[in-house]
Order: structure tokens, then sequence, then C-alpha cells
């Protein structure tokens, strides 16, 4: 059986942004408050925005994977 198309786009997508994820993370905005505006490498609230983000997407992409799995189809929207 292979795996259909779309099944590998999203493990590719899951990959991606659980990386940039992770490089969010490690960030830590937080440090960026005891240090001078004019030093800061990026906006603290920039960095929590664009991790929100990607924990939105990331659990978007698991559900849409959730609904792949075989038993789980998607709805028929006639129905």
């Amino acid at each position: 059986m292979t795996t259909p198309m779309g099944e590998n786009a999203l493990h590719e997508l899951k990959a991606e942004v659980e990386a940039e994820l992770a490089m969010a993370e490690s960030s830590h905005p937080e440090e960026a408050a005891g240090v001078p505006v004019a030093e800061w490498l990026f906006d603290p609230a920039d960095a929590q925005r664009e991790e929100v983000g990607l924990r939105s997407l990331l659990g978007a992409v698991e559900s849409l994977e959730a609904d792949l799995r075989p038993g789980h189809g998607f709805a028929d929207p006639s129905v």
C-alpha cells in the first residue's frame, strides 16, 4: 500500500513546523526584557507571536493527520 501524497506533505510540514518551533523556543524572548531596546536582536513580542502561530499550525497539521488515519475519513459535506 502506498502513502497518499497529501500524507507525505503533512508529515514534511509537521517536521518543518516542529523545527521552527524548536528554534523559536530556544530564542528565549523573556531574556530580552532585561536588555536595553537598542541591543535587542528581535522584538520579544514578535517572538512570542511567532511561537503561538507555530503552535497553532502544528495543532492544525496534527488534526489533519488524525483525519487521514484509516477509519477517520473526512466527513462528507453533502450529508
